[in-house]
């Protein structure tokens, strides 16, 4: 006598499909189709159904621990080391990664949520993204690259505040420079690009934000205006010497690869940076270079559409120390001297163009904080000079204090203007000379 059996529902239908098969009612291709399974799984049915009766029509694990079971204690210990301050606000994700890096613990991500979530570790929250309107990759390596700089407490306090430029490729995700610097201003920003050029080449077109450091934020002047030109930044105009667009953004949203970015590295960065213990800027450059960005790109960047690198290599009359410098337009004085931030410059009499006072001159000051003055391409000689004393004002009168009165000026009789005044004028004391 067959022991009784525990079917759903499902089960009956199918051991149904499975009978009129056995009767030759229906053919394993229709009993295929009725039951949405492939034909040989029809015959594995029919030949379970023949042999065990009923019970074959069950799925063998019935009733039995599943085969992905966590082993006993598993999450528990991984939830005791995630307790730890070192990993505070780790996300499950990451979590789980760390958990198999460095404590060789082998759990799911979904399983392991569930439980931070369980014991406080982890908070659900709903994530409703905006609507975006998608824009198709660029096709080449260095075809675009996205370049932005973040400012956030990497260090959590550990040392000082500092920014993160990022140089990333619109076509593969990939971060082909990142450094930690002081301050993102336009000195820091030719660094930075400086030796992204070393390492790449220059780049088909920069895409960036509406920062003064890419964008002059005003309406241009009368004499712009004139001359049918717009106002340009220091480093728009080192980059369209080297043959470089630089694209200004309209949105945050609209170059979003690198935004997205350090949204990942606001969380995964600053967390390695605690586990590696370090809190300075140096060697968070040497950890970020060595470690973090090969890691970074061979988790999340994908393949390029065409394996063609667009970079192009640096000339030779691309001379860096020149183009990535900033140069600023001083008039030159009567004395043949000009200022350009509270410093005085006086030039020489041998010059290699002739030179007058009120020509323009470039005040050139390069990265290395050597300065330069050039005119009309040429490179003049010059040396540093002290300011000049300024002139000895006249002493105020000072209010309240009693003043000699000053009377009207009145000429001697030997002078011309008396000795040659019309005669008969009844104003005139003089009036009985006569002119001689």
């Amino acid at each position: 006598m067959e022991d009784k059996l525990t079917m759903s529902n499902q089960d009956i239908d199918k051991l149904k499909v499975i009978h009129n098969v056995l009767e030759h009612r229906l053919t394993w291709p229709q009993a295929a189709q009725q039951l949405d399974l492939s034909v040989r799984q029809i015959g594995n049915l029919c030949v379970r159904v023949r042999k065990e009766g009923n019970r074959g029509i069950l799925h063998r694990l019935r009733g039995k621990p599943s085969n992905y079971q966590l082993e006993p204690g598993l999450l528990d210990r991984a939830l005791k080391i995630l307790k730890h301050p070192r990993y505070q606000g780790f996300g499950p994700t990451f979590a789980n990664e760390k958990l198999l890096q460095d404590h060789a613990l082998t759990l799911s991500t979904p399983v392991l949520r569930h439980g931070m979530i369980r014991e406080g570790l982890w908070k659900a929250r709903k994530h409703t993204p905006p609507h975006r309107a998608w824009r198709q990759r660029r096709n080449c390596v260095g075809e675009l690259i996205q370049l932005d700089g973040s400012d956030h407490d990497w260090f959590e306090g550990r040392g000082p505040r500092c920014v993160l430029i990022l140089y990333i490729d619109d076509a593969t995700s990939r971060l082909l420079y990142a450094q930690f610097v002081n301050v993102e201003d336009t000195l820091t920003l030719l660094t930075t690009t400086k030796a992204y050029l070393g390492r790449h080449g220059r780049p088909v077109a920069f895409y960036v934000d509406k920062d003064s450091i890419y964008k002059v934020n005003r309406n241009a002047t009368l004499e712009e205006e004139l001359q049918d030109s717009s106002p340009i930044t220091q480093f728009t105009r080192a980059m369209t010497e080297l043959g470089i667009e630089v694209i200004c953004a309209n949105s945050p949203q609209a170059k979003g690869r690198v935004e997205r970015s350090f949204n990942t590295h606001q969380d995964r960065l600053v967390k390695e940076l605690r586990l590696a213990g370090i809190s300075d800027k140096e060697n968070a450059n040497q950890f970020l270079w060595k470690t973090y960005l090969p890691a970074h790109d061979a988790k999340f960047a994908v393949p390029p559409v065409n394996t063609t690198q667009a970079h192009r290599p640096l000339l030779k009359t691309h001379r860096l120390d020149e183009i990535l410098s900033i140069r600023t337009p001083r008039v030159l004085a009567n004395d043949y001297t000009l200022s350009c931030q509270k410093r005085f410059f006086q030039l020489l009499a041998d010059q290699p163009i002739r030179i007058r006072p009120k020509n323009i001159i470039l005040v050139e000051i390069r990265l290395d904080g050597s300065t330069h003055l050039r005119f009309k391409g040429l490179y003049l000689n010059f040396k540093a000079i002290t300011k000049r004393p300024a002139p000895q004002l006249l002493p105020k009168v000072i209010k309240g204090l009693p003043t000699k009165p000053t009377l009207p000026y009145r000429p001697p009789n030997s002078h011309p203007w008396v000795r040659y005044s019309a005669i008969g004028n009844p104003n005139n004391r003089n009036r009985h000379l006569v002119r001689v």
